[in-house]
């Protein structure tokens, strides 16, 4: 059996990790929007690397702890993950971002204020000014995310730790601008909630092409990397 990122076995108990994705998406989302609505910003990276932590750690083993579709996409597109899966995944992430939103709207009594934390350019910037700033900053924490996370040679804590500091880093960079999505579900999850859609395609196109970049680049580093897993796997079965 092929095996994903943080020692996950693609395939088995797929309900299970269709469960860990929402519980993990559900957690990361709410961490950041009820932190965006209650707290000054420079606060919201540092509970975007601390939420993210938490999943990572909770969940790994069992999902690959994806908590975006972005992830789950630019997996596939290298063969790292079946195209298969990415339905319930990618379903599974949508659906903890919504449920955060309303939990974020019961917590704060309203959907009004702070917009439930969802994102939104700031003024001037345009819908593909969105799209490129998303890219670039989802592009950073894929190639962050498959550099350490298939990498059997690191700890579970050291990657989680890498990968929640990228999301902060990609957080900061990407906040004052955006409102720091890197990810469609985060995203589009509150967005849906709030009633508030604007740009609402460059927070969806944008991480997803940027995901895609970063797992590309990846795939072409030198032969240090281990091959990709489902390729490893495929080989694996016919020897």
């Amino acid at each position: 059996m092929a095996t994903g990122l943080h020692g996950h076995r693609i395939g088995a108990a797929l309900l299970h990790s269709a469960v860990a994705e929402l519980a993990g998406t559900f957690i990361l989302v709410l961490g950041i929007i009820t932190t965006a609505i209650l707290l000054p910003f420079p606060v919201v990276p540092f509970a975007g690397t601390a939420a993210l932590l938490i999943g990572v750690a909770a969940f790994g083993p069992v999902s690959g702890a994806h908590f975006n579709p972005a992830v789950t996409v630019a997996l596939a597109v290298t063969g790292r993950f079946p195209w298969r899966h990415v339905p319930l995944y990618v379903a599974a992430q949508f659906a903890g971002a919504v449920l955060a939103a309303l939990a974020a709207w019961g917590v704060e009594g309203s959907r009004t204020n702070g917009a439930l934390g969802a994102t939104a350019p700031a003024t001037g910037v345009s819908g593909p000014r969105v799209l490129l700033v998303e890219a670039l900053v989802t592009f950073i924490l894929v190639l962050v995310i498959v550099a350490v996370a298939t990498d059997r040679t690191i700890p579970r804590v050291g990657a989680a730790l890498a990968i929640g500091t990228a999301l902060g880093v990609a957080i900061l960079i990407s906040g004052p601008i955006t409102g720091a999505g890197v990810n469609p579900a985060r995203a589009l999850g509150p967005m849906l909630i709030a009633g508030q859609l604007t740009d609402w395609w460059a927070y969806l196109i944008g991480p997803l092409l940027g995901g895609i970049a970063g797992a590309l680049l990846w795939s072409l580093m030198p032969a240090t990397q281990a091959p990709p897993i489902l390729a490893t796997a495929d080989a694996t079965a016919r020897s």
